[in-house]
């Protein structure tokens, strides 16, 4: 970012967005000063024995002190009390933004504790793995993927175009959006596939009738890649069911039609029906390689894009 890199960047939150972030931040040399914060001692101990930071506290009101920039990177239902706790310490200019899932939630959880001599910009970078905590991050998890962001009415344009600039420097490409529209956007691309993900898995472990060696044994049938959605953190997917229920709801609504539908072609023998939904959604997965969002590899192309 050259002349665009901030003094002093405070994280609060180290997880694996937290983490990635932080080690971006080093590599590029993008601050004069890191500071980290988490409620969790084990979990700030781990982080300075990683070096991911200049300094660490298990306050948020003494890490932000003095920032430029303020990332909260925690679930999206700890956002308001993080809030009040930073308000007040925040100095004049600073830059507050987030990555959390649900936007709208965010800015009515944080909007009314944000003083007005700040830039509170809320972001969300659409990149992570299922593995989570600071050993989960790594260099590279936002290269070639999206950022949006959803700056609220009266938004500094200088301010928004630094946040922007931090996250190309991160490699990310960079969207602005209304924060409804992300949340309706994000229910079907990211919520709805986690949540099904999360259900399917739960329905074979209460299978009585095959035992839980044979799900494991013959997981390579297709069951393997729902548990990998499935092993997400179970606390940050808590929260985006609660803090944006109503898309989610409505793409459930959605999708349990949709099911419907599948369902009575199946019962039906309508092969006709089944042979043109299955094109269609062929086709939707060439379209995501093409936008460069996976590679076509065997295994989704996992295991080509594991960090080393």
């Amino acid at each position: 970012m050259g002349s665009l890199a901030f003094e002093r960047i405070t994280l609060i939150g180290i997880g694996l967005i937290g983490s990635s972030i932080a080690r971006e931040i080093r590599e590029q040399g993008m601050a004069g000063h890191v500071t980290i914060s988490t409620r969790s001692p084990e979990t700030l101990k781990r982080a300075e024995e990683l070096g991911l930071g200049d300094s660490y506290t298990l306050s948020a009101a003494e890490a932000v002190k003095g920032a430029d920039l303020v990332i909260v990177s925690v679930p999206v239902g700890a956002s308001g009390a993080v809030a009040e706790e930073i308000a007040p310490h925040l100095k004049p200019g600073a830059l507050v933004t987030d990555v959390g899932s649900t936007k709208a939630s965010v800015i009515a959880q944080m909007m009314p504790h944000m003083p007005p001599h700040v830039h509170f910009i809320p972001g969300h970078p659409i990149a992570g793995t299922e593995k989570s905590g600071p050993d989960a991050g790594f260099v590279g998890l936002f290269k070639g993927r999206w950022c949006i962001l959803t700056p609220i009415e009266g938004t500094d344009r200088d301010a928004l175009a630094l946040l922007r600039a931090f996250w190309e420097a991160m490699g990310s490409m960079v969207d602005e959006m209304d924060p409804q529209h992300h949340d309706k956007v994000l229910a079907i691309v990211s919520h709805l596939p986690h949540i099904i993900a999360y259900n399917i898995v739960g329905t074979a472990d209460d299978l009585e009738t095959v035992t839980e060696s044979e799900v494991i044994k013959y997981s390579a049938s297709g069951f393997r890649d729902f548990t990998r959605l499935a092993a997400s953190d179970p606390t940050m997917w808590r929260d985006v069911c609660l803090h944006n229920k109503d898309a989610i709801l409505e793409m459930l609504a959605r999708f349990s039609e949709d099911l419907a539908y599948l369902q009575r072609a199946i019962r039906w023998g309508e092969g006709d029906k089944l042979f043109e939904l299955f094109t269609r959604t062929r086709a939707i997965r060439r379209s995501i390689v093409q936008a460069g969002q996976d590679v076509d590899a065997p295994d989704f192309g996992r295991h080509a894009l594991d960090p080393k």
